[in-house]
């Protein structure tokens, strides 16, 4: 497939992960622009929380249909300006946010947010791919995705922080558009290190297998290729893994182990953080194993027997909430090679539209399956969350392995 040339002049390989790595931690910052400050605005506003829940929902929505849309848009005139366009969209969204006097504006808030999340994984993934050299593309995804996490991680500390220091959540608002604006500003001022029209080079049998996968066919050609909808589906699983995590573990282990709402809630961030270790080891790995589908598997298997046993109510309830926590390292671990994969399975030329359509099942996978999780926990089976999440990982092991095979055809086919 396409091959990362060394890094283009007007850049060099660090200061273009670090830039991606910033840019991307903005926009899971801006995820959390205003859930923490739901019921301050149920106080203020008068609304409930079915209203500002819908919030969330629009966010995702954007975001999904923007996200597959920003693919072509990013192929056809570039990932740069695409950003700069995305960060923009932040720092509006925080003026919004900040000056927000009912309902309406929340709304105009979460819009703006949505429309500027996203572009984000088609421009990021065009800019490592086309920038960053080979050697150096597992790490670069690893720093992408702890990024992400950290970003998460931050933003409810900084709302913490401003209106601690402000008493005022309409300066932590604002806070959010200034930080935008300056990332901005950083990624105005090195425009080079993130331009992507920097030549691709393929090597002759990547030339084979990108005609024998139907590259060049046309702008929708790719969206016929299995490899396409196989990866789209492992993100929707890998998603949903997530969600019964992140939403629905804790009252589930509260449940079955009498655990308080303090404990579980070190869980999930037990979860985060065992992630981004993983996902910091995972760039080693990707970086040097050929059988990307092996690692995948190994480590969302290994993570899947974790959430079985906690889910089977055998465990100690401390050992409960380590070992939970702990699955969030698999899951981690796989994030490098996963996103290698889809790497291995774009066509040329298609970069942002493949990345766009595939992590659009990122938000397919928030919005389908919370109410699956939560129907599961409101029948009383707080055991069926773990093992709905053990599913889903298995799932998308199947999902990885059978893409692996179609790249794998389409190699023997160029050989």
């Amino acid at each position: 497939m396409q091959q990362a040339s060394a890094a283009p002049p007007g850049g060099t390989d660090a200061s273009t992960i670090a830039l991606v790595g910033v840019a991307h931690g903005t926009s899971h910052f801006f995820h959390m622009l205003l859930p923490p400050l739901f019921p301050v605005f149920v106080a203020d506003f008068g609304t409930s929380y079915a209203e500002l829940g819908l919030l969330v929902t629009l966010f995702f929505v954007i975001s999904g249909i923007g996200q597959a849309l920003a693919g072509f848009l990013v192929d056809r005139i570039g990932a740069r300006p695409v950003l700069l366009f995305a960060m923009a969209c932040f720092v509006a969204a925080g003026a919004a946010a900040a000056l927000a006097q009912d309902m309406t504006g929340l709304v105009l808030a979460t819009a703006l947010a949505g429309l500027g999340n996203s572009p984000f994984h088609p421009v990021d993934f065009t800019i490592l791919n086309r920038r960053v050299s080979q050697r150096r593309l597992g790490h670069a995804f690893s720093i992408h995705g702890i990024s992400g996490n950290l970003g998460w991680a931050a933003a409810p500390l900084f709302h913490q922080g401003v209106m601690a220091l402000t008493g005022s959540w309409r300066w932590a608002a604002a806070g959010f558009g200034l930080w935008a604006l300056a990332v901005l500003a950083v990624l105005v001022w090195q425009r080079r290190a993130v331009d992507d029209r920097a030549a691709e080079t393929m090597t002759p049998g990547a030339a084979t297998v990108a005609a024998n996968s139907g590259a060049g066919e046309g702008t929708f050609a790719f969206l016929r290729l299995p490899s396409v909808w196989l990866c789209f589906s492992f993100f929707v699983f890998s998603t949903a893994v997530l969600t019964a995590v992140q939403s629905f573990a804790g009252p589930a282990l509260s449940r079955m182990y009498g655990l308080s709402a303090a404990s579980t809630g070190y869980m999930v961030t037990g979860y985060m953080l065992a992630g981004v270790a993983g996902m910091l080891l995972g760039g080693f790995v990707a970086a040097r194993v050929a059988r990307l589908e092996l690692t995948i598997g190994a480590c969302l298997c290994g993570s899947a027997v974790m959430l079985l046993l906690v889910g089977s109510g055998w465990l100690p309830g401390g050992l409960a909430l380590v070992v939970t926590s702990l699955a969030g390292l698999g899951t981690g671990l796989a994030g490098p090679s996963r996103d290698m994969l889809i790497k291995r399975a774009s066509p040329p030329g298609a970069t942002g539209r493949v990345y766009g359509t595939v992590y659009s099942g990122l938000d397919i996978g928030f919005a389908l399956s919370a109410p699956v999780f939560g129907a599961i926990l409101d029948h009383g089976s707080a055991g069926g969350v773990f093992v709905g999440a053990a599913a889903a990982l298995v799932l998308g092991v199947t999902c990885a392995s059978l893409v692996s095979l179609r790249v794998a055809s389409l190699r023997r086919a160029a050989a």
